[in-house]
This record gives C-alpha cells, sequence and structure tokens, in this order.
C-alpha cells in the first residue's frame, strides 16, 4: 500500500520590494497567500489526511490552520521544519551584504550548502535536522500526511529522498503553495506531481 506525504510550502507573504534575506524573520500572509491558502484547503478536503504539521513560524502556522480547519484536523507544530536561520544577515537586503561583506557574499554562492551565516545555520544543517524530523513522523504515523514548511527546507528533504545533490537542487523551483508529492512503498520512497502550483 501507498503511502503519500503532501510536502507544501507555505503561501506567500507580504515582504519588501528589494530582495532581502529572510530566514527565519517572521512574515504575515499575504491577501494573495490568504486565498492560496484557502485553495488549499479546498484541494485537501478531499483527501482523507491522518494528520497535518507545519513548522512554528507564522506564515506556515497561518497557512497549516487553514488548511486543517476545512479538514477538521488539528496540527502539530515541528520546529525542525522552520526555514533556515541567517543570523545576523536576516531581514538585510542583498544588495547591503553584498556591499559590506563582499568576500563573505561571495563564499556563499560558491557553496551555499556549507556556507554558515555570522550567527546563523548552514543547509547542511538544516538538512540534518529537517530531514531527522520527517523521519521520525513517517516512521511514527501512519496513513496520508501533509507537511506545510519553506523553499529552503522542502529542497533539503527532496534533495535527500531524490539523491541529488543539495549544491544543485536549489535550481528545484518551490513556489508559494506549491505541492510536492512523496510517495511512500515499504523502505521505498519516489516524488511524483512535484511542485503542483495554487494558483489565485
Amino acid at each position: 500500500m501507498i503511502r503519500k506525504i503532501y510536502l507544501i510550502r507555505h503561501a506567500a507573504v507580504i515582504k519588501p520590494n528589494e530582495k532581502s534575506f529572510f530566514g527565519s524573520t517572521e512574515l504575515m500572509l499575504s491577501s494573495v497567500g490568504i486565498s492560496q491558502a484557502k485553495r488549499l484547503s479546498d484541494f485537501f478536503s478531499e483527501i482523507p489526511l491522518k494528520s497535518v504539521y507545519c513548522s512554528s513560524l507564522k506564515r506556515a502556522m497561518d497557512t497549516a490552520e487553514i488548511i486543517a480547519d476545512k479538514c477538521y484536523k488539528s496540527y502539530g507544530i515541528v520546529k525542525e521544519f522552520d526555514e533556515i536561520s541567517l543570523g545576523e544577515w536576516e531581514g538585510k537586503s542583498f544588495s547591503e551584504i553584498k556591499e559590506k561583506y563582499p568576500l563573505e557574499f561571495a563564499k556563499r554562492g560558491l557553496d551555499i550548502y556549507n556556507y554558515k551565516t555570522p550567527g546563523g545555520e548552514s543547509f547542511h544543517e538544516v538538512q540534518n535536522r529537517a530531514y531527522s524530523a520527517f523521519e521520525s513522523i513517517i516512521n511514527n504515523t501512519n496513513g496520508d500526511i501533509l507537511i506545510v514548511s519553506h523553499s529552503g527546507v522542502n529542497k533539503v528533504i527532496l534533495s535527500k529522498i531524490l539523491r541529488v545533490d543539495l549544491q544543485k537542487c536549489f535550481g528545484m523551483e518551490q513556489k508559494y503553495a506549491c505541492i510536492n508529492i512523496i510517495n511512500i512503498h515499504g523502505d521505498s520512497y519516489n516524488v511524483s506531481n512535484r511542485n503542483i502550483n495554487i494558483q489565485v
């Protein structure tokens, strides 16, 4: 029997126009994001989910709450699914970091998997914590489940499942409110219908 794990990215958020570093920074869902979450809730209301999980960041919790409410489910908060912490770079624009810390900015571009921002963490560390939590949930639950997480976290989980080098994995598209379907049969994982997009 095949289990389905629906790994989704939270819905769209309000953020500054200038491209900035946002990892563990709290962001609110935008009006578009709320509409996307409602579309997700309609989609999943037809699917017999056993449980719903999300990261501890507000944008993920708000998305999960809208979905879970329509599905008559509670949701569990898993901090290990939080987006990467960027430490001292959180909330700062790319242009500011590039100007003030050109060597560090370049180092991150060359090895985004292992590079750790000052006071933050690397994607290698994110992969270790997020995938461990993912496996723990799989091993201790049954039936089809939904996980609301973040672009970076989804990519590190999918790269592990697909056995794709994480350094190359960052080209993997993860739009707001996208759905990745992970099929589990015994000890075998595969990903189908990756990146279904909820349009509004």
